[in-house]
């Protein structure tokens, strides 16, 4: 087939969009979403499902030690590098039908497309479903991707337990997926993800596709501020060593950061907790969960700096003691060059209105990224909305996201 003809196809639509509601089938609940939670009955019936098909669609399937699935589909020469694409299939406990899964039917719909107009390519063509990639159940998240990357090792990946003491390893013999091969990363020619994106940002911008250049830096912090416990009544107000009066400043020099680095800035404060959390007693310690992000590291860097200066200033202003503790630290992503061209360059031949962004969520192929060449495609979400049983994609934005998946993988492919 020439490139000419090659050019011309499409995916199948109909066929991805009965598969991604065929998989909904698995945990679905009462509100229309998933709860198919990794490990679970409800993952291995998905797991089952997707790995017939990929069989059935000529695919070579193996299984590594973290449970993760590769389905292979040959190329002229399979002493090559594979082209990669996939997502995982686990959700949140209330999630939708698209989060994840988009990517890992996706990946499949180009294999069977690839075998629909007989086009043999030259590098192999690989579909992943990567394991535990929420993180709801087993944390931390991303841990499947993050054993073949290298970024932990297999045994903690085996020994990390959900809340009823169950492992990851103990659950992927459970349910038959604690394969043989060996989790680590393989030699890859170029990796693509298709996602919903998660936010509003494509909708409001009346826009098709996202072109991912790279993913938001992303640091957790617990905020830990220590004063002295009295009783609400008899201490006067100017007698305090009340956390909460440092706290109160500290959040909104805070958001102050957050705008002085719009519009990819982000600074989030989830949760707060007040010990001994007596209603009439002032607090001894407040511990504030803190999640900041930015896509320039650089900036994040600035933006670290900024909020330590602002939390010892106020701190010492209320005669407080502070501490900032890391839980967690993802630095920013940006994506190979050649594999955003390929997304570039497949949205720009199939017309579709776009633009470049970065994800503000992370995602597998952020560690597939520090081992392979590596870039995403966002179609927008219906009102921004994911993690949620309300989450819809419109079907013709699922089909041309799957369309640039295509064009994509065969750019690196053939």
């Amino acid at each position: 087939m020439n490139n000419s003809n090659i050019k011309n196809i499409r995916i199948n639509g109909e066929r991805l969009w009965n598969s991604l509601m065929d998989m909904s089938r698995f945990g679905a609940t009462a509100k229309g979403g998933c709860n198919r939670q990794a490990l679970t009955d409800e993952d291995k019936q998905g797991r089952d499902l997707f790995v017939e098909w990929c069989r059935d669609a000529n695919c070579t399937v193996k299984v590594d030690q973290m449970g993760n699935i590769f389905a292979k589909r040959a190329g002229k020469n399979n002493e090559l590098p594979v082209v990669l694409a996939g997502s995982h299939l686990d959700t949140q406990p209330t999630g939708g039908k698209f989060d994840g899964v988009y990517g890992v039917l996706a990946g499949l719909e180009v294999i069977r497309s690839l075998n629909d107009a007989d086009i043999d390519t030259e590098y192999p063509v690989e579909v992943v479903c990567w394991t535990n990639e929420e993180g709801a159940r087993f944390s931390p998240a991303m841990i499947g991707s993050g054993v073949w990357a290298g970024e932990f090792d297999l045994q903690f990946g085996h020994s990390r337990s959900d809340d009823d003491g169950r492992t990851i390893g103990d659950e992927l013999s459970r349910i038959g997926y604690l394969g043989e091969e060996e989790c680590s990363a393989s030699n890859i020619k170029a990796a693509f993800e298709v996602h919903i994106e998660q936010g509003p940002i494509l909708e409001n911008e009346n826009l098709q596709i996202g072109v991912l250049t790279g993913v938001q830096g992303m640091c957790w912090y617990d905020v830990i501020i220590e004063g002295q416990p009295c009783h609400a009544g008899p201490t006067p107000m100017d007698s305090r060593r009340d956390p909460f009066m440092g706290l109160h400043r500290i959040l909104e020099s805070l958001y102050e950061i957050a705008d002085n680095y719009a519009p990819w800035s982000r600074v989030t404060f989830g949760d707060i907790k007040a010990e001994p959390g007596s209603r009439n007693t002032v607090p001894e310690k407040l511990i504030l969960s803190l999640d900041m992000r930015h896509p320039e590291q650089d900036t994040l860097n600035e933006m670290d700096k900024k909020m330590r200066d602002i939390i010892n200033k106020e701190c010492e202003a209320y005669n407080l003691i502070s501490e900032v503790r890391v839980e967690w630290n993802s630095p920013a992503i940006k994506f190979n060059n050649d594999c955003v061209t390929a997304v570039q360059g497949a949205v720009d031949l199939l017309g579709y209105s776009n633009m470049q962004m970065v994800s503000g969520a992370g995602h597998d192929s952020v560690y597939v990224s520090r081992v392979a060449p590596t870039s995403m495609i966002f179609i927008p979400c219906e009102n921004g909305l994911s993690h949620n049983e309300e989450e819809n994609a419109k079907f013709e934005d699922i089909e041309a996201g799957c369309n640039v998946l295509f064009h994509a993988m065969l750019n690196q492919a053939l």
